[in-house]
């Protein structure tokens, strides 16, 4: 049990997905009595521009120097942006800001993960004290880095038997007696997002498109055969892992694109299903928690219970625990699970800059 001297605090979650749709910023409030419980008090999203969706979009590909610019112009980036939300909503009570970064590279097995978006940048422009860099330790201690918001599933969502993030990549986690475990289940949005590029759409709204196809079983059949999927806990996916063996199954096929995405949804259910048991309750968000024909999907052909919260929780429980595991890391508290990452121990991740 975490047992602080301080027992309310407030903070600021950014969170950058994958999914390149943008920022989402939460201001929450949390407190710990004999459980811990949170309060969204404002939140609101921010859509990139073309010129920063494209500078994130390449951005592995730039030489070192011209990464580290980038790092540091998207932490100022960051930086005005919550200066914007916090002049907007009038805050003034703000033990931290803690922010995710946008992911470039992860990649565990060589112990390198780099979220853009310099720390210290952001400190600078807001004059808050800022956390970021939350998974550098994790991979150095030899764990994958990823999935972090477990740690935030097991004290602020513990009434659910299990936790799924429907981001870029779909996430999950749930309680085995004692232990939190978690790991990154397959593509989600990031390969419904690209799929409709093909249709000259940004995203499947709703599902509508997946719900007009059908379902292409030697796709279906492919889309198994990656090593990632036969793997032991604890793995974790990345962009580098999208372009390299999963978006070639889709452009490899002479599916059409709704048959295309209706199989991506069969796919997701079926990674779904081999982890949630009959009789279970699923906790859904992430923004594939908007798309009905998943949920109808999982609901109708794998028996899953899926429960959707109030859409403030759906659109912002990344943002609300990375805040929350900016907190923890204040108070040099473990906020990350080894059991999650597979690393040699339980750490506090997180640099900490004073603005």
């Amino acid at each position: 049990m975490l047992m602080f001297f301080m027992n309310h605090f407030h903070a600021i979650g950014v969170m950058s997905g994958t999914s390149l749709d943008g920022v989402d910023i939460a201001y929450c409030s949390f407190k710990n009595s004999s459980d811990w419980s949170f309060k969204i008090l404002k939140a609101e999203s921010f859509k990139y521009n073309e010129n920063w969706t494209q500078k994130l979009k390449t951005a592995n590909e730039l030489s070192g120097i011209n990464l580290l610019k980038l790092h540091n112009s998207y932490g100022q980036y960051l930086g005005e942006m919550i200066n914007s939300f916090i002049i907007k909503n009038n805050i003034d009570k703000i033990d931290c800001i803690a922010s995710h970064g946008h992911t470039v590279f992860h990649q565990p097995s060589e112990k390198i993960t780099f979220q853009l978006g310099c720390g210290a940048a952001i400190a600078s422009s807001t004059k808050k004290t800022v956390v970021s860099d939350f998974r550098t330790l994790d991979v150095q201690l030899s764990g994958q880095g990823a999935p972090l918001v477990p740690f935030g599933d097991r004290w602020l969502f513990e009434n659910y038997d299990y936790c799924l993030n429907l981001g870029g990549i779909a996430n999950i986690s749930f309680q085995n007696e004692k232990i939190r475990l978690g790991k990154d289940l397959t593509f989600a949005n990031m390969a419904s997002n690209y799929l409709a590029s093909r249709l000259n759409k940004t995203f499947d709204n709703n599902g509508e498109i997946a719900a007009s196809g059908s379902i292409d079983h030697t796709l279906l059949t492919e889309l198994k055969k990656p090593t990632f999927f036969k793997l032991q806990t604890p793995k974790s996916l990345s962009r580098e892992d999208f372009e390299k063996w999963f978006k070639p199954i889709f452009d490899s096929s002479t599916a059409t694109v709704p048959d295309k995405l209706a199989t991506l949804s069969k796919h997701i259910g079926a990674c779904l299903k081999a982890i949630v048991p009959n009789g279970s309750n699923v906790l859904v968000t992430g923004g594939g928690a908007h798309n009905n024909h998943w949920m109808a999907t999982f609901r109708k052909d794998f028996s899953i219970d899926c429960i959707l919260p109030e859409n403030e929780i759906i659109d912002f429980k990344e943002a609300l625990i990375f805040a929350f595991l900016g907190i923890i890391r204040l108070e040099n508290k473990t906020n990350t699970y080894a059991s999650v990452t597979g690393a040699t121990s339980n750490s506090t991740g997180g640099v900490v800059h004073y603005g």
